[in-house]
């Protein structure tokens, strides 16, 4: 019994998406202290707030 390779096109790939988004966010907050990673979560949590 044979096996069928069926190739389908994804629209859309989660797993490179979030990564994209994991990379810039890491980019963002490398080298920053503390305070500035606490003011950056509460003030981009902010937008995902309001965009809602």
């Amino acid at each position: 019994m044979k096996t069928k390779n069926i190739e389908i096109e994804k629209e859309f790939d989660t797993v490179e998406t979030f990564r994209k988004i994991k990379d810039s966010i890491s980019k963002d907050l490398s080298g920053k202290s503390t305070e500035q990673i606490l003011e950056y979560l509460r003030m981009n949590s902010m937008k995902l707030q309001v965009e809602k």
